[in-house]
């Protein structure tokens, strides 16, 4: 250990299994960012500015779409600039800072996919009581202490993890900073910090996935004592786009952490990366969009309201201008620099005219 030098930064080797030119997998990454942000963001300020929306469901599908944010942005800007650049480094404090976040959104998405369920069982199963249990209270509370687990998660492994030597080797076979590939590079004993995951995981990771799984069997059970069809499929559709979201969040968590580690290479531990990292956030939104009914129809409420104001607002500043300017005698005394900027706005007004009719 003597002659060993400490590490100030590690190289991200999960790219090199990527064939050339890694711009077209720059750009691809790039498009599925873009759609990650937009597709949340829609979310947000739909549930947020419709009324129809302001219920118990969606205050957590709101949340989820701010983690799914927050979640894509902790990884995805450094690996899209790392497929741009021949150093593919990281520095020790950003590597921990990186591993921060990544954790705290990670535990806080388990725990809060948890309470949807939950939300959902109160729902279907005790539809009388709902509005008075599920308050906005109760949902401030529970969301609250989601985000107070994931921090608190973070800050333990966090903190376990700086307190480690990276005296070894500076190559990190991934994409971005984790928990497992860390104490790979440690020539320390890391037997506490295994320990400390393992607990963790069953914790925060499994425990949730147990109550989500009761939840839903009683969920189910309800559903099957509802006589008719038409109440049946009426009372699973409210469950569909939470069931798809979380059997996605699961199936990717494991397949990225569980594979037993003769079939691990880095190849496919990028494809896994990928999987869960970049794929997962993007299709939330779209999973929310597609099969809920309810969302659709007031985006395309948010839309058609959206588009009438902005014609009014087009129409208003159209007339003000034509009556201004378009005089005739108010026209014969401006400067030609002057007519030519007033005929580029009428131009452009008339344009967005017929684009919003």
């Amino acid at each position: 250990m003597g002659n060993q030098t400490a590490t100030t930064s590690f190289v991200f080797l999960g790219f090199s299994s990527f064939p050339e030119p890694q711009a077209l997998f720059f750009l691809l990454f790039l498009t599925m960012y873009i759609t990650t942000l937009l597709g949340n963001a829609l979310i947000l300020v739909t549930a947020g500015l419709d009324s129809g929306l302001r219920t118990p469901m969606y205050y957590f599908i709101q949340h989820l779409s701010f983690l799914d944010i927050c979640y894509s942005s902790v990884t995805l800007p450094h690996m899209l600039k790392n497929l741009l650049t021949e150093t593919k480094t990281i520095s020790i404090l950003g590597c921990l800072a990186q591993l921060y976040f990544l954790v705290t959104f990670v535990g806080v998405e388990c725990l809060l996919l948890a309470v949807m369920a939950y939300d959902r069982y109160v729902a279907i199963c005790h539809p009388l009581t709902y509005t008075i249990f599920m308050n906005r209270k109760l949902c401030t509370r529970l969301v609250a202490a989601s985000w107070a687990c994931g921090f608190l998660n973070s800050v333990l492994h966090t903190a376990m993890t700086a307190l480690l030597p990276f005296c070894a080797s500076h190559n990190l076979d991934h994409l971005f900073c984790d928990v497992p590939q860390l104490l790979k590079l440690s020539c320390a004993d890391t037997f506490p910090n295994q320990i400390t995951l393992l607990a963790v995981t069953l914790l925060l990771g499994v425990s949730p996935f147990l109550c989500i799984v009761v939840s839903y069997v009683h969920i189910v059970a309800a559903i099957l004592r509802i006589r008719t069809n038409r109440g049946r499929r009426k009372a699973f559709s409210t469950c569909t786009s939470h069931l798809t979201v979380v059997t996605l969040f699961y199936v990717t968590c494991m397949f990225n952490y569980n594979r037993p580690s003769a079939s691990r290479s880095v190849y496919f531990d990028t494809l896994a990366t990928v999987l869960y990292n970049v794929v997962t956030p993007m299709l939330n939104p779209i999973i929310y969009c597609l099969r809920n009914k309810e969302v659709k129809d007031a985006m395309r409420r948010f839309l058609r309201v959206h588009k009438n104001q902005s014609r009014f607002s087009v129409n208003v500043h159209f007339q003000q201008f034509h009556n201004v300017y378009y005089v005739p005698h108010i026209v014969r005394h401006v400067s030609t620099r002057e007519k030519a900027r007033l005929i580029l706005m009428n131009l452009t007004c008339q344009y967005f005219l017929q684009s919003f009719c």
